[in-house]
């Protein structure tokens, strides 16, 4: 069965669309909190996040006694990728682009002759559960552990899908790493916190890309083997996937650049 397939499914259907929506708006909820507010049942929320789950749309996490739930667009990524071309791409984005232009100067002329009233946005609700410090991203890749391994910590394999840049380290807890970009500036850095090759890896996280701005953060890689598939789990710890939207963009590209490196050896056409 084409990959893809289950992607298609589980869109297929608005409640599980709507489900989406409200992870997007936000990210790392409980069962409780989706529900609240939908016409569905409990039972109902259950079915439909258990199918986004099998076709790789949703990532769940348990924190203490509650299961969290996440968006995980990395399936989505690779529908885009597999159908719209590096050509196509540029295109895309400058429509889009321009599309955003008109609409955000439309809007700057309709405040400006009183058209339309300034919007007040509502304090936001009190949360009435905790949330998550942890944002998740899922893939499937045909693998094995041990090439999976490499290639999150050889400098050759990363230059193939990182952006370009190549990660150095030595990967004993304690030592320090950084991803270098091809003028041997910092993209990354950070120190390794914990390394069990070829299954878990935990490291502090520090961009050093100009305007980051970004605190110190925590990634980990945990690596699970399921017959000729390896299930790679990313967990960011720290950072707020509605203000740090580029570094979960990142991740996004980076995951569906990996699987893409090690299933057909071939890199994507990322800037």
């Amino acid at each position: 069965m084409d990959e893809t397939e289950p992607v298609f499914k589980a869109l297929a259907d608005p409640h599980r669309r709507r489900l989406l929506d409200r992870l997007r708006e936000r990210d790392g909820q409980t069962l409780t909190q989706l529900q609240t507010g939908l016409p569905m049942t409990r039972f109902g929320v259950m079915k439909h996040l258990r199918v986004l789950e099998e076709a790789g749309l949703v990532a769940s996490r348990k924190v203490g006694r509650e299961r969290f739930h996440f968006l995980n667009p990395v399936p989505i990524q690779g529908v885009y990728d597999r159908w719209v071309s590096k050509y196509a791409r540029p295109w895309s984005g400058a429509l889009a682009g321009l599309k955003e232009a008109l609409e955000m100067e439309q809007a700057r002329e309709d405040d400006r002759v009183g058209q339309r009233p300034i919007a007040r946005l509502p304090p936001p609700p009190l949360d009435p559960e905790p949330r998550p410090p942890v944002h998740v991203h899922q893939i499937y890749i045909r693998t094995t552990p041990e090439r999976l391994w490499r290639a999150l910590t050889d400098g050759e394999w990363t230059a193939r899908y990182y952006f370009g840049s190549r990660v150095e380290s030595d990967w004993r807890p304690g030592s320090p790493y950084a991803y270098r970009n091809p003028d041997g500036s910092a993209l990354i850095g950070g120190e390794v916190l914990e390394a069990d090759p070829p299954r878990r890896l935990v490291t502090t996280f520090r961009p050093a890309w100009p305007g980051a701005g970004a605190a110190e953060t925590t990634v980990t890689f945990e690596i699970e083997p399921l017959g000729d598939l390896c299930k790679l789990t990313l967990l960011h710890e720290g950072i707020d996937p509605a203000r740090d939207t580029g570094i979960v963009d990142g991740w996004v590209r980076i995951l569906s650049g990996l699987k893409t490196v090690l299933e057909t050896g071939e890199s994507l056409p990322f800037g």
